[in-house]
């Protein structure tokens, strides 16, 4: 196995900024949730993907969704990418999806103006009527690396300068 990559936290500042706006809780309440972030960690040694755990508790009844500021970010070398998906046992459980299907974090996102702050979009798409319960904490996603090729012809040379779908207009 490669290591490849790095998690780091953002800036306190950054996640202040980030949680205040999708929360609309006070600095010093998102200050008490930064300090309880935790990085993603592999739980055994033949796992291939990396825990993303939650930094506050939540529930989300049958088609409810949450956008979940992670305070994560990562370096990630080139030539790779990030991949997140829902842990698994939580997708067999609940239905539980990523809005976008599977999150794609590029290596170029570390440098975003956000600090390549990475954001999880779920919705809970259970059939039974379950609402799912996360602690504080709890795993909720996982994260894959994966390496990735280009074609021989690629002539890319636009800088990432924003977040989600920054890339879209180049």
């Amino acid at each position: 196995m490669q290591k490849i990559a790095h998690f780091y936290k953002v800036t306190e500042q950054q996640f202040i900024k980030d949680w205040c706006a999708m929360t609309g809780c006070n600095a010093t309440d998102a200050q008490t949730v930064y300090q309880s972030i935790r990085l993603p960690r592999r739980a055994t040694a033949g796992s291939a993907g990396y825990d993303f755990f939650s930094p506050v508790a939540f529930s989300l009844v049958p088609n409810e969704t949450i956008l979940i500021p992670t305070g994560i970010r990562v370096l990630i070398e080139d030539g790779w990418v990030l991949q997140l998906y829902p842990r698994s046992g939580l997708g067999f459980k609940y239905r539980l999806q990523m809005d976008n299907t599977v999150g794609i974090i590029d290596s170029d996102y570390f440098t975003a103006k956000n600090e390549g702050h990475i954001f999880i979009k779920m919705t809970n798409c259970n059939r039974d009527g379950r609402t799912l319960h996360i602690a504080a904490g709890e795993g909720f996603a996982q994260g894959i690396f994966l390496p990735f090729g280009i074609t021989e012809d690629d002539d890319a040379d636009g800088v990432r300068e924003g977040g989600l779908g920054s890339t879209s207009d180049k």
